[in-house]
């Protein structure tokens, strides 16, 4: 049986864990994806958003972020009855400006990837952590994140929801140091 980190003991977990968390993730569809379930978590497990993860994928568009930047009032309306995502008014309509301002940055940078990866010079920051009460909620990196994005017009993006966006994307590796996939 393979060593895993603390949080990772059974699905969707292990298979998230093992498949996506903490390897960087480049793909300005796959980043809008995080944004977007990283957002919607505030408050709750993130085991609850994996298991509704395809019921974003089918209700935001397969994370289009062009679609999603163009919902309407119908639509959020129709998001409010969906019950195979978290029916929260606010982060449904944080999503959609927040696909508003996704687009400004590729505009300006290229790519969302561009921006977001110049906070840690483009290259995975490797932590060293014994356990999982050891990581911090959030740190100087993410919170210099969550308050540019704040003031491009982002919402649902503080300091906590920047750093697991950077966990979940590779920006930083906080595998702890039992886990398989520390020295990975």
């Amino acid at each position: 049986m393979k060593n895993r980190c603390e949080w990772a003991k059974e699905e969707p977990n292990i298979t998230y864990h093992d498949m996506e968390w903490g390897k960087p993730q480049h793909d300005d569809q796959k980043l809008f994806e995080f944004l977007i379930l990283e957002g919607a978590q505030a408050g709750l497990s993130w085991t609850t958003i994996l298991k509704r993860r395809d019921g974003y994928r089918n209700a935001f568009s397969d994370f289009d972020v062009l679609k999603v930047s163009k919902y309407n009032k119908k639509q959020i309306e129709k998001l409010l009855k969906d019950e195979s995502i978290i029916r929260n008014k606010l982060k449904i309509i944080s999503a959609i400006n927040n696909a508003k301002q996704f687009l400004k940055i590729q505009e300006e940078y290229g790519s969302f990837d561009n921006y977001l990866w110049e906070f840690v010079n483009h290259k995975t920051i490797k932590n060293k952590f014994k356990k999982l009460s050891d990581l911090p909620a959030s740190t100087k990196i993410s919170k210099k994140l969550s308050q540019d994005l704040k003031k491009r017009g982002f919402n649902f993006v503080g300091p906590t929801i920047c750093y697991t966006l950077m966990q979940a994307i590779g920006m930083v590796n906080d595998h702890t140091y039992g886990c398989y996939l520390y020295q990975k």
